[in-house]
């Protein structure tokens, strides 16, 4: 009974010390989105790819292409988003992030242009991983809803 007693209280402080880092970390990797948000809906791709791993790693697949390395990837969105207007407004909702372990997490969420003449939207899933307490996109699968 002596020992319940002194093991009980250790592993509710473990359970609401790993919470507290959750939280965190959570926070952190929803301030990293808000920023990519920010950069994209300001005309500055190379700002919003700074959320990416610059690796020639790094995993982008959309539609039926697979992507790999940070400067094709760059490369890739500012051939398709040459200007402001075709970039649009973005907005980022229905997020939600899964912590994996102390240096991995998932990122689940909906992505959706405002342009002047249509509005595309789909899902997207991040795969994220932290690098010397710096957390980076390292794999991103977006998908495109179909036009009606």
């Amino acid at each position: 009974m002596k020992i319940l007693l002194f093991v009980l209280p250790i592993f509710i402080w473990i359970s609401c010390n790993n919470q507290n880092t959750e939280i965190v970390e959570t926070k952190t990797i929803l301030s990293i989105l808000e920023k990519q948000q920010n950069d994209w809906n300001s005309g500055d791709i190379e700002a919003y790819m700074q959320g990416y791993w610059k690796s020639e790693q790094l995993r982008f697949a959309s539609g039926d292409k697979i992507t790999f390395g940070w400067k094709k990837t760059l490369s890739n969105y500012q051939k398709s988003y040459p200007d402001k207007e075709s970039m649009g407004e973005l907005h980022f909702t229905e997020l939600n992030v899964e912590i994996i372990n102390s240096t991995d997490a998932v990122v689940f969420g909906r992505w959706k242009l405002f342009r002047k003449n249509d509005s595309p939207h789909g899902l997207f899933t991040l795969r994220m991983h932290k690098f010397d307490d710096a957390w980076k996109i390292i794999s991103d699968h977006t998908s495109s809803a179909r036009k009606n």
